[in-house]
């Protein structure tokens, strides 16, 4: 059996996953990668996509909308700006959030709108993820 390691997902709101796991793949802002026991130790942020946790013939699929990873030998910490259970998440949870996004951009200050159409971008970037098969 292939080593584990800590794994543990958190966003604003909850813990959402504090597992051993052989392998987690990441949707790194570089690209994606998968990190597993025995990783070099790397700190990268996170573009909006779905994280694979995997341990044996278990694997969990967790939504993300950007955030953070700070990869370890013997473990990964994720800090997501929201995530949800794949299998929780709809589109339609994120279609009002869509809607007020698109609005809010109009009438924005240089600075403010390239914070507002980063949020736009990761909302819409989920909304298409779902709209996929799993």
């Amino acid at each position: 059996m292939a080593g584990t390691m800590q794994v543990d997902l958190v966003s604003p709101e909850k813990v959402l996953a504090s597992i051993e796991a052989e392998k987690v793949m990441l949707p790194g802002s570089d690209g994606d990668f998968t990190a597993m026991a025995g990783h070099v130790p790397v700190v990268t942020s996170l573009s909006p996509g779905t994280i694979r946790i995997v341990n044996g013939s278990e694997e969990s699929e967790y939504l993300i909308a950007g955030g953070f990873a700070e990869v370890s030998g013997s473990g990964i910490s994720i800090l997501a700006e929201f995530a949800s259970l794949r299998e929780d998440a709809t589109a339609d949870m994120f279609q009002s959030s869509l809607e007020a996004a698109e609005k809010a951009l109009e009438g924005l200050e240089k600075e403010e709108l390239a914070e507002a159409t980063r949020r736009y971008s990761n909302l819409k970037v989920m909304v298409e993820t779902l709209g996929r098969a799993a």
